[in-house]
């Protein structure tokens, strides 16, 4: 198992909790918008690990203090830096599918939001890119499936339990409200995406706190 981050921040906790569990892992630093570190990354792991089998992508916002703009105000500018965490992953899915194919098997997990599926204007830009993603997961899905691989989306809506995101909005009610109940276990993220790639009899997995 190998790890991705922008910073090895939690890394030393991830890889002890997994060596707990039994899971011998490895961890790397990536920005996956650095798209020479980022393949770089890619064949240090191929070469560790003698090949990826799985891919979980799912890349959380940088600044977490930025509010996106609504969509009503979003220049063409705005929606290019939010497809920015899309093009990453039409990267990683060229650098790893080859190998998949020879062996004849793997799969890709595309984690986004909840825009992806339903109109939020005051997500603006990062509502296109979400459904762009979500697309191209989906249409991966279609391409691959008499091959014996699998490609499917994970569309998160509601504060995860114990992310950064989670971490401020709690820390900050007179900016953000009380959270309330609209907030979602990791863990269930977590067997989700896992029955997804398992399972294979559905390309996507939808997860809302908002009723």
């Amino acid at each position: 198992m190998a790890l991705v981050s922008r910073s090895d921040t939690r890394h030393a906790g991830y890889l002890a909790s997994l060596a707990e569990a039994g899971a011998e892992a490895s961890a790397f630093v990536a920005d996956v918008r650095d798209r020479e570190r980022l393949l770089a990354v890619l064949g240090d792991i191929t070469e560790r690990h003698g090949g990826i089998d799985l891919v979980y992508y799912g890349p959380g916002v940088m600044d977490l203090d930025a509010r996106p703009r609504s969509i009503t105000e979003t220049d063409a500018a705005g929606v290019q830096e939010a497809m920015s965490w899309v093009y990453p992953a039409i990267d990683v899915v060229g650098h790893v599918l080859p190998g998949m194919t020879e062996r004849g098997g793997g799969g890709f997990l595309f984690a986004g939001g909840l825009s992806a599926v339903l109109p939020m204007p005051a997500l603006g830009g990062l509502a296109i890119s979400s459904a762009a993603l979500r697309n191209y997961a989906l249409t991966l899905h279609a391409a691959l499936a008499d091959q014996g691989m699998y490609a499917g989306a994970l569309i998160i809506g509601g504060l995860v339990e114990r992310g950064d995101i989670y971490q401020l909005v709690k820390s900050q009610p007179a900016a953000f409200g009380d959270a309330g109940d609209r907030t979602l276990n990791p863990d269930d993220l977590a067997d989700a995406a896992w029955e997804l790639y398992s399972k294979r009899d559905r390309a996507e997995a939808t997860f809302s706190a908002f009723g």
